[in-house]
């Protein structure tokens, strides 16, 4: 399907997979909502902030061989690293993938830019691959991003995928990642949002994911809404693409769109057909990246929309 730019606001949908939650979970937290709140509350916040198993499974299974495999510290836990090419000697791309993903998750582009003269780095986040399984959070995953980058010094361009979208820009508001450009490719915009459409796909009462939010504030040491990017995004400067589309049921189109809008000069390709997944590794969509990095216009500039109240002109 090939990307496709828009410039109204069309039909989107912000459909929640709430099939891929079994009824039984979906019914032990409807039940233990009302039942035993607190017991509930303390399983919910685990769930939520721990990767699915499949990203260990995958990670391991996959190919290294014409990868160099690496590790960088990080808060106190080691990170996997997977780099192509020479980042000291070449302009390098940084890729960081999303939730319960993994860092070779990249492979769809790293042909295209070692072509295109780039040299590629990957990793794992907290949790994540290769590392050792555990719970993490958006703060940390940002000074992840944050730490592989330090390693190598600035980037040529920041590549992301997802809640790694949201992890890029919390490491750039904070300073730790420097990049010429920025890739953001169905980017999560807002934990909150995030959090709610958690809660409804596990049948989480409203007043326990409230709750949720307000143990993970008290964990992370900050306001829950300081981390969605609206609250920092205009203050950004370096050219970026988002690219999202327009079916995923993931994370909703509007997220993308919130990014383009709201971070000065930044532009939006949306697709349709490829939804949360399949984008990441979309041979045009990696097309439109390659001559976005190469300074070429693509995709739209987006000012406002009518039914987004925030936007900025």
């Amino acid at each position: 399907m090939s990307p496709t730019t828009v410039s109204a606001s069309p039909q989107k949908s912000t459909t929640v997979r709430s099939f891929r939650v079994p009824r039984a979970v979906r019914w032990a937290f409807a039940a233990g909502g009302w039942l035993m709140p607190g017991t509930t509350l303390r399983r919910a916040s685990r769930l939520f902030a721990t990767p699915l198993a499949h990203s260990h499974r995958r990670a391991w299974e996959a190919d290294v061989s014409d990868c160099r495999v690496g590790q960088v510290e990080s808060g106190g836990r080691t990170l996997t690293t997977y780099t192509w090419g020479d980042p000291a000697a070449q302009p390098w791309v940084l890729f960081t993938h999303g939730w319960s993903s993994f860092g070779l998750r990249c492979r769809p582009w790293v042909e295209p830019l070692r072509q295109a003269g780039y040299a590629v780095v990957s990793f794992d986040l907290p949790g994540h691959g290769r590392n050792e399984p555990a719970q993490t959070n958006l703060v940390e995953c940002a000074g992840a991003v944050a730490a592989v980058a330090r390693w190598h010094g600035p980037a040529a361009a920041v590549l992301a995928h997802s809640m790694g979208g949201g992890a890029a820009a919390l490491a750039i508001r904070d300073g730790g990642l420097q990049a010429g450009r920025a890739v953001l490719v169905a980017p999560a915009a807002d934990v909150l949002a995030a959090g709610h459409r958690f809660g409804r796909m596990v049948g989480l009462r409203e007043p326990l994911v409230e709750g949720m939010f307000r143990q993970f504030e008290r964990q992370l040491g900050v306001p829950v809404a300081s981390l969605s990017v609206h609250a920092y995004l205009p203050r950004f400067g370096m050219p970026a693409l988002v690219v999202h589309d327009l079916e995923d049921d993931e994370v909703p189109w509007e997220e993308g769109e919130r990014y383009a809008r709201l971070w000065p000069g930044a532009r939006l390709l949306s697709t349709r057909g490829l939804g949360h997944h399949r984008i990441a590794g979309d041979p045009e969509v990696i097309a439109a990246a390659l001559r976005f990095l190469r300074g070429e216009p693509v995709g739209e500039r987006v000012v406002s929309s009518p039914n987004l109240p925030f936007g900025i002109a």
